[in-house]
């Protein structure tokens, strides 16, 4: 039997103890007469009784209390530790794709200005990996230059713009795909790019 029914057994035989000894109280003149030990001993036993279960069945409830909250806890902390064990395999998975150095020999490309049109004298570049050099010539009285992008899009560099003139333009670039092209406004869309490989 639990405490928390012993407390209520208690206070209900408490209440009606109360409710029988006022009753008899006022029927019975003499009550409670020789069995006023008694009659005071049977409510110190109830009220100990109930006093008593009481305050066990708060340390019971506590207890219940302190065991959920620590379930949840340990819930909580199983679920941060895979949050962060997937983070975790995430960061090496990243670590794992680590980008390609621009290490090499690298080479150093002539490119050169069509003197009629707007483009290059070709499409096509390639080179080693590392410091790659564009060297560019423009024998045109149009001004032009070269840049060299990225897959992502990111200008990795960029000469001056000369019309008459030559120039040049560095990046370090590990292997992959880029693009050069001309910068000045409305020359790349009219097809002034090409493809740098670099492997």
């Amino acid at each position: 039997m639990s405490n928390e029914t012993l407390f209520f057994i208690c206070g209900i035989a408490l209440a009606v103890s109360a409710v029988l000894v006022s009753f008899v109280g006022l029927k019975v003149k003499s009550f409670p007469g020789k069995a006023f030990p008694v009659v005071i001993l049977w409510f110190a036993v109830l009220v100990g009784g109930a006093t008593t279960f009481a305050v066990l069945h708060a340390q019971d409830e506590e207890k219940a209390k302190a065991a959920e909250t620590e379930k949840a806890n340990t819930e909580n902390e199983a679920q941060q530790n895979d949050v962060e064990g997937d983070e975790g395999s995430e960061g090496k998975a990243e670590a794992g794709k680590a980008p390609a150095e621009a290490k090499g020999p690298g080479g150093t490309l002539q490119l050169e200005a069509d003197e009629t049109e707007i483009a290059y004298d070709t499409t096509k570049l390639s080179s080693k990996p590392g410091k790659v050099t564009i060297d560019f010539s423009n024998p045109a009285s149009l001004p032009h230059n070269v840049a060299i992008e990225s897959e992502s899009g990111e200008q990795l560099g960029e000469s001056e713009t000369v019309a008459k003139g030559k120039t040049s333009v560095s990046a370090d670039l590990a292997p992959g795909t880029y693009t050069f092209y001309c910068t000045v406004p409305g020359h790349r869309e009219a097809g002034m790019e090409g493809t740098l490989t670099v492997k």
